[in-house]
């Protein structure tokens, strides 16, 4: 027996190390931005990409969390692709102090803004609302993609919202510092002139309603855009920026003085003890994480190898067994952690309760433990790999639905910060109770074994078929068994697209895909970050209480 636990911890872990090795080479690929040809014409400008910003910027050896790399993962190929969204974003520390960072990379289509940068750029604007966080934009954009102009400009979470959170974050007492490190055209003129502070870099930066060619078009008037609204027009004449610079790093270094002087906030004052290690070993979570998605796993071998000490107290123990609930630090932080129990176990009453399923005990039980937890003060962390909720007559007469409700609006209404790790399958209403994205968690974060979707795979599978092979007979068509294997193959194919973590990337569902022994580091970086926030709404569930 022990040795063939052997073999498939060693087949696990492999696996995962697969894909991990995946997961660095494709971030190799959009660090690339535009490709080296779009890099080599902003270094010959005497630019520093986006990246290139970011790293000189935040202080040297300190952690950086990138949110967002994957957006746009194989989306607008028939434009060239949108590496990253065209921004490069994350949180880290400047001269000490976390703050938010947003640089756009005009390696990818001159930084244009396509509908999913404006996504990821409301995004980090969230995230810095919800956390009283600064935040620093390097700017450097021609504007709106006009190809696709009618799915980026007039809605509500559209390009103009951007300008909205700006006069928001303003009255907040949100530190919004801009530079601008290259063009910056229209009405993408006014994020940096709606910020705190603006600076602008000489000769390359630039900021203008209008740019020459149609100043020309329009009123007939001929000039050239360093006069129309270059560094020395805006600092000497028009008094639009703050600061002029020589060049990017001189800019950068300016930020950093600023940032050096910021006073202190007031903080939420969530529990913090000295840092420890987990005792076991987080690399054996390689191994632990099953290859076949719908195979049983023990979560608590999971959570001993993030937590502190590997010191988990649980809370209801033998009872509602699918969701384990229980408190632990990461990282010297108090958290409470609701996590979906993997392995078949067995209640008091002698039912089986399967791995992954939520039921009516352990929904009762999340939703109480998450009640305590709000009263406590204590941010919590949701672990998810849920197939979802309890179906058939049993579950619908214990009520499923009110239980299911009641953990739901629990985390609805939950006003300590919340963060989701996906660890493996996110289906259905699982996702919702176990705080998927539309639950307002601060981060969400999924590794490379994750699959977001309605339902798994296989039962999906079969739906669509069957619903499409009824269409073809509808119209006439005969059905072979040959076509109706190569209809399921197709089907299967195009759903496995669509579960993996990198379309979810891609389209922000969830803010990145991280190696499993990053997650200390999200979680507590996360909570730093929240703790700039005190909680000012008390905590209430309405009518479903009690």
């Amino acid at each position: 027996m022990a040795e063939k636990m052997n073999l498939e911890f060693n087949r696990n872990e492999d696996q995962m190390k697969l894909a991990l090795s995946s997961l660095r080479s494709k971030f190799e690929k959009v660090s690339l931005g535009g490709g080296k040809k779009a890099a080599e014409k902003q270094h010959e400008k005497g630019k520093l990409l986006a990246r290139e910003r970011i790293e000189y910027l935040i202080d040297k050896g300190s952690r950086f969390i990138e949110i967002g790399a994957f957006m746009g993962d194989g989306m607008y190929e028939e434009y060239g692709g949108c590496a990253s969204g065209g921004v490069v974003a994350g949180i880290g520390y400047v001269s000490g102090r976390q703050c938010i960072i947003v640089a756009n990379d005009a390696t990818v289509k001159a930084g244009a803004w396509f509908p999913i940068t404006a996504k990821k750029n409301l995004r980090m604007q969230e995230i810095s609302m919800e956390n009283k966080m600064p935040i620093i934009y390097l700017v450097d954009s021609a504007g709106v993609f006009l190809p696709m102009q009618d799915e980026i400009f007039p809605d509500k979470e559209h390009f103009g919202r951007i300008f909205r959170n700006n006069a928001i974050m303003s009255s907040m007492g949100i530190v919004q510092v801009a530079a601008i490190m290259g063009s910056c055209v229209a009405g993408g003129a006014y994020l940096p002139i709606m910020s705190d502070e603006a600076m602008i870099v000489d000769k390359t930066g630039s900021i203008f309603l209008a740019g020459s060619f149609l100043v020309k078009a329009a009123i007939g008037e001929d000039i050239d855009n360093e006069t129309l609204g270059g560094a020395t027009t805006h600092c000497e004449i028009s008094g639009v920026t703050d600061y002029k610079h020589p060049d990017d790093k001189s800019c950068l270094d300016a930020i950093r003085k600023i940032f050096d002087k910021i006073g202190d906030y007031n903080k939420a004052g969530f529990d913090r003890v000295a840092i420890a290690p987990p005792a076991k070993d987080p690399k054996e979570i390689y191994g632990l994480i099953p290859v076949e998605r719908d195979k049983p796993y023990d979560m608590v071998e999971i959570i001993h190898r993030l937590v502190d000490n590997s010191e988990f107290d649980e809370y209801k123990e033998k009872y509602g067994q699918s969701i384990l609930c229980g408190l632990a630090r990461i990282e010297g932080w108090a958290v409470g952690i609701v996590a979906n129990q993997r392995k078949v176990v067995k209640s008091k009453k002698g039912e089986m309760q399967f791995g992954g399923v939520i039921y009516s005990d352990s929904a009762d039980k999340a939703a109480r433990f998450i009640m305590n937890c709000n009263q406590k003060k204590i941010p919590l962390v949701f672990l998810q790999d849920v197939t979802g909720f309890m179906v058939g007559s049993r579950s619908e007469q214990g009520g499923i639905i009110k239980d299911g409700a009641k953990m739901v609006n629990a985390v609805a209404n939950s006003v300590v910060p919340k963060f989701t790790i996906i660890i493996g399958n996110s289906y259905g209403a699982g996702n919702y109770a176990m705080c998927g994205k539309a639950y307002d968690p601060r981060l969400i974060m999924a590794w490379p074994s994750a699959n977001i979707a309605v339902m798994g795979g296989s039962q999906a599978a079969n739906t669509l078929l069957s619903i499409e092979v009824s269409n073809l007979k509808a119209k006439g068509k005969e059905i072979t068994p040959e076509d109706e294997k190569a209809l399921l193959k197709k089907i299967i194919d195009r759903y496995n697209t669509q579960t993996s973590p990198y379309y979810a990337a891609a389209r922000l569902w969830v803010d990145g895909i991280i190696d499993p022994l990053e997650t200390r580091k999200v979680i507590s970086m996360g909570i730093e970050m929240a703790n700039h926030a005190p909680i000012e709404k008390a905590f209430n569930v309405g009518i479903l209480q009690t």
